[in-house]
Formats: C-alpha cells, structure tokens, sequence
C-alpha cells in the first residue's frame, strides 16, 4: 500500500508512457535469505491490461539459479530525475517517476516466442519495429518473460 497517494499514478496510458521512459529496469530475487537485485535492459507490451516485460541473459548464472528456484520476483524501474534545491538542507528534495510491483519469471523455449519478445526488447531502445536475429545468437541467449501481476507507480 502507497503511503503517499497524492502521488500516486493509476491511469494505465500514462504509467504505460512512464514504462516507455525508462531505460533499466531492477529485478529484484531472494538469495538465501538475502536480497539480490539485478539491473537488466528490457521491452515490453501490454496484453489486455496487464504489463509484460522482457528480458535478454546469459544461459546461466547467479539470476537464472534463482529464477529457476523461484520464478516470483519484484521489479522497479524510474525516469525523470530532477534535483529540487532549497536555502535549507530539509527544503531540498528529487522529482522522479517510478513504476514498481511483483510478477512470474520465466524462460521462453518456444523460438517464436522468443525472437517477439527481443523484437519488444530492441523497439524500447530503437525506432526500428522490425529486426533479424542470426540463429546463432538466438541459440546463445536467454529470453526471459515478466508477467506483472501487481504494480503501482509514483511521481514526485
């Protein structure tokens, strides 16, 4: 639950358009107890109101064990950072947007499925709607999948 839900954000276009500003977003797993947070590029789309995400990885590694262990995994990602500075040290504070919540991980086998969700990936970060993916990489890399299942955004 938000504390502050005068800034909260619930229109779905708009935390949609705060998603497309983004350019990381965390993931966040459990490690024997012990948080592990992951910094990863990511795409995305929407599917009849629910928010998926994208990611690319390595087949293996400290991420894919967890995820492996347990597929649910929180996330957070933000945009628009400002410094609002004051004449005091308590006037000064940070605009910034950020979409947060909880989801399902998982590895996409289906090659179909795959080479659609780097497509999302490489249309966050490009103005190309359309790539080719050489086989061999596509047989070198991970494609993971985040269906959200809660998630709430906030500006300041």
């Amino acid at each position: 639950m938000m504390r502050r839900k005068d800034r909260e954000t619930t229109e779905f276009s708009k935390i949609l358009d705060i998603v497309k500003r983004c350019d990381c977003c965390r993931i966040g797993m459990i490690d024997e107890g012990i948080p592990y947070i992951v910094p990863l590029n990511f795409g995305y789309e929407e599917k009849d109101g629910q928010l998926i995400l994208y990611f690319h990885s390595a087949k293996e590694g400290r991420k894919i064990s967890l995820i492996q262990q347990c597929p649910t995994v929180s996330f957070e990602m933000d945009t628009n950072h400002e410094l609002i500075e004051g004449s005091q040290a308590y006037q000064f504070s940070y605009r910034y947007q950020c979409v947060m919540g909880t989801g399902k991980i998982s590895v996409l086998e289906d090659p179909l499925e795959r080479i659609h969700g780097l497509q999302k990936l490489m249309a966050h970060y490009s103005e190309k709607g359309s790539w080719d993916f050489d086989k061999k990489c596509l047989e070198q890399v991970l494609v993971l999948k985040l269906e959200v299942s809660d998630w709430s955004c906030k500006e300041h």
